[in-house]
């Protein structure tokens, strides 16, 4: 049956494998079928290299029909450089015209082979996705027009303005949130002349200077072959993902990958910043530079900052703040590793008149854990939070690709996924306090405060 041509046929077969692949979680089979699932899938990941330098990581998952494509550039907004804000334009441009197709043209395409695609930017990466059905009749057309996409993007001066102003109202509506302007102050405070400290959306000004020449030129540089990592998982064997890839790629020139981003210094002082806006409650950020991803220390303080602060309600942090005063409805901290070292971060939200307490309370919480680590009992229960939570990460090819397009991008061993739980079960109460005394200073923080007079 020609599923294609029968379009009633073909959206209800799309409908029925949707559905399948959303009920394929663990509330319909139980942890140690997902648990063997896992370790099946995450065991065979092949990686080669293609003629012109892009780096390919695949995973045969042939449980369903559909093939998921992640395409990874170093060229996220810490090389924005003098103009912030280029990166994530420049990728929002792909999909808006490319070859001899506009937006409504690419999108119609897509949506008539029953394929998806997405894109986005952040401060390590830019990125392109596709989604598809492995029937060649539906995934052909729907490869020609994402490479398309991905290698002859248009940069018409109508579609560059008209998506700059819609990244200029995105400005200014951040502006008027207080979360937003404290994660802006947090970053320029914590990395000052790092690339990290470039905001990913930009600023009003360099948003308003940024012309389709400068996007051609950011596209020129980084979106080329050895500069890109692409993961494949789906059903589609060695040898298709081998010309799948090709087909995407041969527009792609050979080029050169984006250079080594410098080291994160530490802190020499502690930093304060106060930001005044008409709000009743204020937003508190904390913390310094953390891990990147490649840290050895990466899973130590992982555990250890579940504890801390990690773990939503059942976390030290929020029981201080939360629970015994009453001081904030979240708190919490994380660590989030980047190429080079990611910020550790501490947060919560409070009334005006409550900011000084809380901030104390937050730093004491801190001091206390740095000092004497997690008990015995908190750390075993950590452990058995993040493993038992594991397979939840990747019960979907969707959430795969993503997991194999970070371990191709920050070059992680390979035997990553398989060894996660074995790495986070081996951590001890003494080198996750051995950790924090060594990396964590209390005494050279960044304090960010944006609200009302308290």
């Amino acid at each position: 049956m020609d599923i294609k041509g029968n379009r009633p046929i073909f959206w209800l077969f799309l409908a029925l494998v949707t559905l399948l692949s959303a009920c394929t979680t663990p509330q319909s089979r139980d942890w140690s079928t997902l648990a063997a699932h896992t370790t099946e899938v995450s065991t065979d990941i092949e990686h080669w290299t293609t003629a012109n330098g892009v780096r390919v990581f695949y995973v045969r998952a042939p449980e369903l029909p559909m093939v998921d494509v992640r395409v990874v550039f170093d060229a996220g907004s810490a090389r924005d450089g003098e103009q912030p804000g280029i990166a994530l334009l420049t990728n929002a441009l792909l999909d808006q015209g490319a070859g001899e197709r506009d937006a409504d043209a690419i999108a119609e395409g897509l949506e008539g082979q029953g394929a998806q695609m997405g894109s986005g930017a952040e401060r390590d990466m830019a990125w392109l996705t596709l989604r598809s059905l492995t029937d060649p009749a539906l995934l052909d057309p729907a490869l020609d027009l994402f490479g398309q996409v991905l290698t002859q993007p248009r940069f018409a001066p109508a579609d560059v303005e008209r998506e700059r102003q819609r990244m200029l109202v995105g400005l200014q509506y951040k502006e008027q949130r207080p979360g937003d302007v404290a994660e802006r102050a947090f970053f320029r405070a914590l990395y000052g002349d790092h690339p990290y400290a470039s905001p990913k959306d930009g600023t009003p000004e360099s948003v308003r200077n940024l012309r389709a020449a400068d996007l051609r030129a950011f596209y020129e540089r980084y979106y080329v072959a050895r500069n890109t990592v692409i993961a494949v998982v789906g059903d589609v064997d060695r040898a298709r993902a081998e010309r799948l890839v090709d087909q995407l790629t041969a527009g792609l020139v050979p080029g050169e990958p984006a250079r080594a981003l410098p080291a994160v210094a530490d802190l020499e002082a502690p930093i304060t910043e106060r930001v005044r806006v008409s709000a009743s409650q204020s937003h508190v950020l904390m913390g310094a530079p953390g891990t990147s991803r490649t840290d050895p220390d990466y899973f130590t303080l992982y555990v250890g900052n579940h504890v801390l602060g990690g773990s939503g309600l059942v976390s030290r942090i929020s029981e201080e703040v939360r629970e015994k005063r009453g001081l904030s409805y979240s708190a919490y901290s994380y660590f989030l590793p980047m190429a080079r070292r990611g910020p550790f971060q501490l947060g919560l939200q409070t009334r005006n008149e409550q900011v000084e307490e809380a901030l104390q309370v937050l730093r004491d919480t801190l001091v206390k854990f740095r000092e004497e680590g997690p008990t015995q009992a908190e750390l075993i229960a950590a452990k058995r939070n993040i493993t038992g939570g594991f397979p939840l990460r990747i019960d979907s090819n969707r959430k795969i690709v993503e997991y194999i397009a970070m371990i191709g991008f920050y070059g992680l061993p390979l035997d990553y996924l398989d060894r996660f739980n074995e790495r986070v079960e081996a951590v001890t109460v003494e080198q996750v306090r051995e950790a924090f005394q060594r990396r964590v200073d209390p005494e050279r923080m960044v304090t960010v405060v944006v609200g009302g007079a308290g």
